[in-house]
């Protein structure tokens, strides 16, 4: 057994499969690209399922690679034993290989032997291996052909030793094979009551696709047997070097050391240090594909991860944003396997700085509050109400909570915390219904042929209508409802790009079409009938032309627009979402900051530069894989057939779209930003007008711009200099008047101070200011303090609807009056409540109607309080 780093590790692997014929495919992105149900990629075979379900054929029969893999939310979620374990992470390398119905069993099994033996040279007495308490080929193959004795051959019954995709599907038995510290550690082989020792670790999991198992649990063997294996990277490395704990290889002491440094943390040993190397290596990743902070899915889980580092961080003695700092570390140690990490090394740097920096103004305080809770709570549970709060307002997740109890030997009440959430989310489900939509229950088998690429209008056959909900036959006049043709000119909203308007003409009269949808493969042409239409009716489709090109600009220049900020702002820039309708476009991309001026009217100045460029529209139909050969962009997200139409915009743009286009980028005429703004953390959204929209838009501007020059008695061109003179005119004035309510505030004061009473020995001065700004009562009360000495000041004043109070106490009198309690109580005769120091304290009302009351109650309260 040779000492190997991780690196080496790594490479060896691929390349004894490449010399076994296996195609090295390298790891896909952390964002599964084939499975909107899974939150991130997890295993090896993600970016396979689609082969191993036969919907996606590959060149090859067997591959191999080493992925990126995280576990931090969903159904595998980690975070919380990360760092307090020896082999827990968010983020790991699988290595593995497959079979796509090449070999099988045998095969398999002794591939994975030649290279733990050979290749790696692990003493063959140190391994043992399960495998399903069924599968007596496996068990023989281990025995007879590998030569294991019986007694390093486990029979497991449980699930653990089965794999399925699912309920139905692909399933199979596997065996695992394990690697025996020795006695020295605790622990037992699997099966047995010590299997959870650390003696016996699992190293390789080889699952065996087997059968098909249908609904009726009944299992087939599957026509094509396949196999799909995965062997963690730090685990085995952690073998190979001889070391227990994951956290003990090379890679994860290059991570560690470096975190020590930036931190200023002395124990090596310290946990904080381990849960800190290991979401540097999930957040980077998670940036460089295309994750962004954000309070929702894979972004909020991005969030997560970033905010427990930055506190273990804290706690380790970092002063100042440290996180982004490791970037560099990990580049050292992964830049050579993963080129993407060295070539978005500065985005990632930004994003976690960015991150860190906003979490810090949040953190004190969120600890803040925790602390003074802890001091009172009673028993060792944070109540869930508590752990919700936390989250709700300071953005505090419940984990991180969690992770805090931990320290103190406390526990948070998940449950109640959970009841919560939901609660939430129940209250904002209801905010969002606005009444039963019957289209969204509509299913239809029919087959709509889409026409509209080539024609304006064109006939067809009336196949299936809908009324309400229900299937009908005939619309009648004045109803409203959906009508599927076998062939139609109308697009379908999809992919950004809104449904056609127009009318569909029958002899019997026409129906009006406001939208049209998908219904499955049927296009729904949604509307109001004038006359009647019945199924079967020959219909004459005509599209509403002049719109219908208004959205062919817009989407046009929404591809070229795809590609700009990418070269403006950065390769890290995906688009997020769009919307192409006939009066403008919208575009929403990632990026972690407002774009500037300067950089959107370089953005626009680039997309009208190729629209003038004038290239020819090129539209083919190809296939999928060839079409991402020639590199056509496919939007995360969208599914795409076996046979896709690519649009190619000179040397500038080349996408997968099913969507309407102009005939030559010089069509679309003018393009025109009108706004850029943050929708969402780490999204940002552009809207835009083309052709005579963007015209009347610029036609508009200069009329606005000529109506101010007006105004300013001069012209557009001297317009701005005579605004800016305003400006500066009017925060002078602004200056003047503050400083005249001060000197105004400041007489008023001086003849209050006369009204002033002696209530049990101690000064008490309560007034109605009428007439004086909310904002100076400030400034008034601490003049009156100084005046008083000692003493207490409640004011209160009226503007239109709304009441200001004011509670001063002097410094010498706070332990007998606090400012808040009698703030308070005045603020309770008027509607309102308020808050502060103890020796100055507002609130505000809505009932000025009972100010007078509020002020002439407090002498009573204050004789209470101080007798």
């Amino acid at each position: 057994m040779q000492h190997m780093t991780t690196a080496q590790i790594r490479q060896s692997f691929l390349d004894f499969f490449a010399s076994n014929q296996h195609q090295v495919v390298p790891s896909s992105s952390l964002i599964p690209g084939n499975d909107a149900t899974l939150l991130f990629t997890n295993a090896g075979m993600v970016q396979f399922k689609d082969v191993f379900l036969g919907a996606e054929k590959r060149p090859y029969t067997r591959a191999a690679s080493s992925q990126r893999c995280v576990r931090a939310g969903g159904k595998h979620n980690d975070l919380e034993n990360v760092g307090y374990t020896a082999r827990h992470h968010t983020f790991f390398e699988m290595l593995g290989n497959f079979s796509f119905g090449d070999y099988f069993k045998r095969d398999a099994i002794s591939l994975a032997w030649n290279f733990l033996t050979t290749v790696l040279q692990l003493p063959a007495e140190k391994l043992l291996v399960t495998v399903y308490h069924e599968d007596d080929e496996a068990f023989d193959i281990w025995n007879k052909e590998i030569g294991l004795p019986a007694d390093k051959i486990i029979r497991i019954s449980t699930s653990d030793n089965f794999w399925s995709m699912g309920d139905t599907g692909p399933c199979g038995p596997c065996s695992e094979i394990f690697f025996d510290h020795g006695d020295h550690i605790w622990g037992g082989p699997p099966g047995s009551p010590e299997e959870d020792g650390d003696r016996f670790i699992e190293i390789w999991n080889l699952v065996f696709m087997q059968f098909n198992r249908h609904a009726d649990g009944s299992m087939e063997p599957l026509p094509k047997q396949s196999v799909d294996t995965g062997m963690g990277l730090e685990r085995i490395s952690a073998i190979m070097q001889g070391v227990h704990s994951n956290y003990e290889i090379d890679l994860f002491q290059g991570l560690i050391n470096a975190t020590a440094k930036v931190t200023n943390a002395t124990d090596l040993e310290d946990k904080s240090l381990r849960v800190v190397a290991d979401h540097i290596r999930s957040c980077a990743f998670l940036v460089a594909d295309g994750v962004m902070p954000s309070n929702e899915g894979r972004g909020y889980v991005l969030r997560r991860i970033v905010r427990r580092a930055v506190r273990h961080g804290n706690k380790l003695g970092a002063t100042e944003p440290f996180f982004y700092k490791l970037v560099a570390a990990l580049v050292e140690q992964m830049g050579e396997a993963y080129p993407e990490l060295v070539k978005q090394q500065a985005i990632i740097e930004k994003v976690l700085r960015i991150e860190e920096e906003q979490f810090g103004k949040t953190l004190d305080r969120g600890l803040a509050i925790l602390e003074e809770n802890l001091s009172s709570l009673e028993g060792s549970v944070i109540p869930g109400e508590l752990v919700f709060k936390l989250y709700d307002t300071y953005g505090f997740p419940a984990d991180l909570t969690a992770d805090v109890a931990r320290e103190r030997f406390l526990s948070i009440d998940e449950r109640g915390f959970q009841e919560h959430m939901e609660a939430q989310r129940r209250k904002a489900q209801q905010a969002g219904k606005f009444g039963a939509d019957y289209n969204e229950l509509l299913k239809s088998d029919k087959s709509t042929d889409f026409k509209g690429y080539e024609a304006e209008h064109f006939t067809g056959t009336v196949v299936e209508m809908f009324h309400e909900g229900q299937h009908v036959n005939v619309l009648e006049d004045g109803q409203e409802g959906i009508v599927v043709l076998d062939r139609t000119p109308f697009y379908a909203e999809s992919g950004g790009q809104v449904g056609d308007t127009g009318v569909l003409k029958v002899s019997g009269g026409e129906f009006v079409v406001a939208d049209t949808t998908k219904l499955g493969n049927a296009f729904a042409h949604k509307g109001k009938v004038i006359g009647r239409i019945g199924v079967n009716d020959k219909v004459d489709a005509q599209i509403d032309a002049e719109r219908r090109d208004r959205v062919k600009k817009n989407h046009t220049a929404t591809h070229i627009l795809h590609e700009a900020p990418r070269q403006e702002l950065g390769e890290h820039v995906a688009q997020k979402g769009s919307l192409v309708m006939p009066d403008r476009l919208r575009f929403d991309f990632s990026h972690f900051e407002g774009v500037t001026k300067d950089q959107l009217r370089k953005i626009e100045d680039a997309v009208n530069a190729e629209i003038r460029r004038n290239f020819e529209l090129k539209t083919e139909l190809m296939d999928i894989d060839d079409a991402k050969a020639k590199g056509a962009m496919a939007l995360f997200g969208e599914k795409y057939d076996d046979e896709v139409r690519v649009v190619t915009i000179g040397e500038y743009s080349i996408e997968l779209c099913g969507g309407t286009h102009v005939t030559r980028a010089g069509d679309i005429g003018l393009f025109k930003i009108v706004s850029e703004s943050g929708i969402a953390a780490g999204v940002r959204r552009i809207e835009a007008v083309t052709g005579a929209d963007a015209i009347a838009y610029v036609a508009e501007q200069e009329k606005q711009l000529s109506e101010i020059a007006s105004l300013l008695k001069g012209d557009v061109a001297s317009a701005f200099d005579k605004v800016s003179a305003l400006f500066e005119k009017a925060k002078g004035l602004e200056k003047q008047v503050a400083q005249l309510n001060d000197k105004l505030a400041s007489a008023a004061g001086a003849s209050l101070i006369e009204s002033a009473k002696e209530v049990n020995g101690i000064k008490l001065l309560v007034a109605n200011v009428a007439g004086t700004e909310s904002k100076a009562l400030r400034g008034m009360v601490d003049d009156l303090k100084s005046k008083l000495g000692s003493g207490v000041i409640a004011l209160g004043v009226a503007d239109g609807e709304k009441v200001s109070l004011i509670a001063g106490v002097t410094k010498d009198l706070t332990g007998k009056v606090k400012a808040g309690d009698l703030v308070n109580h005045m603020a309770s005769f008027v509607g309102g409540k308020g808050g502060g120091r103890p020796d100055m304290a507002q609130a505000g009302g809505t009932q000025p109607e009972h100010l007078d009351a509020a002020l002439s109650s407090v002498e009573a309260w204050f004789q209470e309080q101080t007798k």
